[in-house]
C-alpha cells in the first residue's frame, strides 16, 4: 500500500497480498484447442459427408469452443502483461474486447446455420445416422476430456471456469445429437437433424447472448456481476469516522480483475494507515475487488466530484 497527503485529503491505494495474474493452465489451454478444432475438422468433413446439418451446427458450435478456449488462454497470458506509460493497466482489459467479438462471430454463424435448417425442413436431406452417432460420441470424450482438464482450477478463477463450464456443457450438446442419431435409425425420420440443428442453435444463442451482454457490459465499464454497488457503499460508509462517501465507482480491469476508486468524508483530520489496509484488505476479501483506490476528504474540504452527478 502507498500513500499520498494532499490538501484537504489523504490518498491511498492498494493490491492486498495477492498476485493479478491467475493461475496458469498453459498446457491445458494447448491441449484442449487442439482437440477440439480436430474435432471441428473431422464434424465439418463426416457432417457434409453424412448430409448432417446437425454435424455442421455443432462444428460451428466447436469452433466457438476453439475461440473461447484461445480467449481464455490469452487472457491468461495478458493478464501478466506489464504496465507501460502508455497503457498504465497492461492489456488486461484485451480479453474484454476479445468476448466481445467472440460473441458476434457466434451469433452471425449461428444465423446462418438456423436459416439452413429452416429451409431443410421443406427438403429434407437423407443423414447416416450411424454417422452422426460415433462423430458425436467422440465429441463426447472430447469435452469431456478438456473439461476434466480445468476442473482444478474452476473455483479460484471465473476465467477457467468459463472453459470449465463451456466444455462440460458441451458434452452434454455432443450426447443430443447422438439421441437424435439413434432416432434416426429407429425412425427413418430425416426432419429429426434439421431439427436438432435448431435445438443446438437456440443453445448456442442463450449461451452467447449471455457473454454478448457481459462483454457490452464490460467494455462500457459497468459494475462487474455479482458485486452490489449498494452494499460496497454502506460498507465504506460504515469504516470508523467516515460521514459520506461520493464519487464511487467499480469497473473490471479485465475479465478476472476489479478495480474501484471512492472518496471517503471524514470527521478527522489525520491519515489512518492500519485503516487503508483493512479497507482495501476487506474490499478484496468481502467482494472480490483487487485494486482498490481511497481517497480519504475532511469535512471542511469541499469536493468538486461530490454530487452524485459529477463523475
Amino acid at each position: 500500500m502507498t500513500k499520498e497527503k494532499h490538501e484537504g485529503h489523504d490518498h491511498a491505494h492498494s493490491s492486498p497480498g495477492h498476485s493479478h495474474a491467475p493461475k496458469s493452465f498453459g498446457t491445458a489451454f494447448a491441449i484442449g484447442t487442439t482437440l477440439n478444432f480436430g474435432f471441428v475438422v473431422l464434424e465439418v468433413v463426416f457432417g457434409i459427408y453424412a448430409h448432417s446439418l446437425a454435424l455442421v451446427a455443432d462444428a460451428g458450435h466447436n469452433m466457438g469452443d476453439v475461440l473461447g478456449l484461445l480467449l481464455a488462454w490469452g487472457a491468461s497470458i495478458l493478464a501478466r502483461s506489464a504496465p507501460t506509460q502508455r497503457r498504465t493497466y497492461g492489456l488486461r482489459s484485451s480479453s474484454i474486447l476479445a468476448a466481445l467479438f467472440n460473441a458476434i462471430f457466434l451469433l452471425v454463424s449461428v444465423g446462418a446455420i438456423a436459416w439452413e435448417a429452416i429451409r431443410r425442413f421443406g427438403d429434407p436431406t437423407d443423414v447416416a445416422g450411424k454417422t452422426l452417432i460415433w462423430v458425436s460420441a467422440v465429441g463426447i470424450a472430447i469435452n469431456t476430456a478438456t473439461a476434466l482438464m480445468f476442473m482444478s482450477g474452476r473455483k479460484g478463477d471465473l476465467n477457467i471456469r468459463g472453459a470449465f463450464m463451456h466444455m462440460a456443457a458441451d458434452a452434454g450438446i455432443s450426447a443430443g445429437v447422438v439421441v437424435a442419431g439413434f432416432a434416426i435409425l429407429a425412425t427413418g425420420y430425416h426432419w429429426i437433424d434439421p431439427l436438432v440443428s435448431l435445438v443446438i442453435s437456440a443453445v448456442i444463442i442463450w449461451g452467447t447472448w449471455g457473454l454478448l451482454r457481459d462483454s457490452v457490459n464490460l467494455a462500457l465499464q459497468a459494475v462487474p456481476e455479482g458485486i452490489d454497488l449498494a452494499k460496497v457503499k454502506n460498507f465504506l460508509a460504515s469504516l470508523p469516522n467516515v460521514t459520506a462517501v461520493h464519487d464511487l465507482h467499480i469497473w473490471p480491469m479485465s475479465t478476472t480483475e476489479t478495480a474501484l476508486t471512492a472518496h471517503l468524508v471524514r470527521d478527522v483530520d489525520r491519515c489512518d494507515s492500519s485503516l487503508l489496509e483493512k479497507c482495501c484488505k476487506d474490499l478484496h476479501d468481502k467482494f472480490e475487488i483487487q485494486h482498490a483506490t481511497i481517497q480519504f476528504e475532511t469535512e471542511d474540504h469541499n469536493c468538486g466530484l461530490a454530487p452524485e452527478s459529477k463523475v
